[in-house]
């Protein structure tokens, strides 16, 4: 089942998520439907609140291709793909460093330039409760940074120099009112 997104200005989009207990069919037929409207949005990643979820729960999907560095050899080979992370924890972001433009499917038509750690290691239980403790470079940990962010009720505009902030800010400012929009009472 494909989901609608939640787009900027929404307050779920704010908010923490809640851990989750265990890892149940329910929470596998979630993050298959996480998987299908990530994949019918042309994204690369989806988090929970981003369906209007609250479960600390989140899908990853980066195409081989996009997985390579400037030789062509891939970065993170024995990642399957789409990845489900579950409670996902990041806990060693290493001390090398990238700036890429990212974006994201609840603030559509926006990109900037996010400095994020080049590799890092997660820990996370998979689609079947199995606990994984893994280490990424490259856009995987890029994308897995964004959507674990995304659990913490953090946006990447808010990782954004203040000046493309000053920049966006009337694009952002609509787009708010927009959501606000839709969900008024008639």
């Amino acid at each position: 089942m494909k989901y609608p997104l939640h787009y900027y200005g929404d307050p779920i989009l704010r908010e923490k998520t809640v851990p989750v207990a265990e890892v149940t069919d329910e929470i596998r037929a979630l993050s298959d439907d996480m998987i299908e409207t990530l994949h019918s949005e042309n994204g690369i990643g989806l988090a929970a609140p981003q369906i209007g979820r609250r479960e600390s729960l989140c899908v990853v999907y980066v195409p081989g291709e996009y997985d390579v560095d400037e030789e062509g050899h891939r970065l993170n080979p024995d990642a399957a793909m789409p990845m489900v992370l579950i409670n996902p924890e990041i806990t060693e972001p290493s001390d090398i460093q990238a700036a890429r433009d990212e974006g994201c499917l609840s603030i559509p038509d926006i990109y900037a330039e996010v400095v994020r750690p080049y590799e890092i290691r997660v820990r996370y239980l998979d689609r079947e409760g199995v606990s994984r403790d893994e280490r990424y470079r490259g856009l995987v940990a890029r994308v897995i940074q964004h959507e674990v962010d995304h659990l913490n009720g953090i946006l990447f505009i808010d990782r954004i120099s203040h000046v493309k902030k000053i920049a966006l800010r009337g694009r952002l400012k609509r787009l708010r009112r927009e959501t606000e929009e839709r969900f008024k009472p008639a």
